[in-house]
């Protein structure tokens, strides 16, 4: 079964808990960290080493943090087979690192749209879109690619690692996958939900 080295990890979370200390855990294997935002700034304060997106990409986080991660070097670093001779020219063509696990959790669009007052606007602007495009496409690439969106796996992640130098397998890898796409479709199924109690006209009216 093939195992994964775990060599860049791009970190961007709304729920914190329990982050810190899986990043520490990622030191011991020399893995770069990758990250946006309140997340990069939580793991410098506990003084993990990070680079930012923006960096990385060389493109700035723009309109609000709408555009942060929607960029080539991020999806083509997740995308890439990488027993495929092809993408991986492509990769080295157009300077694009590949990219091993994603640890995302999205914003809080349930919690949002339950609070008193909450409006369309509002609700609008917690709608996620690079995390589950994140999500989506290191799922879809399950087979080279770990990704984690629940704190509780963070401890069986370091456990698999620390057993294998550094690696998960792709059994494990297939496991997240799966738990994510039924993620994403809760997500979707909440949007849809909540925009389905407006017509066109009132959200016109709304806005």
């Amino acid at each position: 079964m093939r195992q994964n080295d775990i060599r860049r990890v791009l970190i961007s979370v709304t729920d914190k808990k329990g982050i810190v200390e899986f990043a520490q855990g990622f030191q011991r294997y020399g893995v770069e960290i990758l990250s946006t935002g309140g997340t990069a700034a939580e793991l410098r304060k506990n003084g993990i080493p990070v680079t930012d997106v923006s960096d990385y990409t060389g493109f700035p986080e723009m309109m609000d943090g709408r555009l942060k991660t929607l960029h080539p070097k991020i999806h083509g670093g997740l995308l890439a087979l990488r027993d495929n001779e092809g993408h991986m020219r492509a990769l080295r063509e157009h300077k694009i690192d590949l990219i091993d696990m994603v640890v995302i959790n999205l914003y809080r669009f349930e919690d949002t749209v339950a609070k008193e007052g909450c409006t369309l606007t509002d609700a609008i602007e917690n709608i996620d879109i690079g995390g589950p495009t994140m999500l989506r496409a290191a799922s879809k690439n399950w087979r080279f690619v770990s990704v984690v969106t629940d704190p509780q796996d963070y401890p069986k992640i370091l456990v698999e690692m620390k057993a294998t130098g550094g690696k998960i397998s792709e059994a494990t890898n297939f496991e997240l996958a799966q738990k994510t796409f039924q993620l994403t479709a809760r997500y979707d199924g909440a949007i849809s939900r909540y925009l389905g109690q407006f017509s066109g006209e009132t959200a016109a009216r709304m806005r």
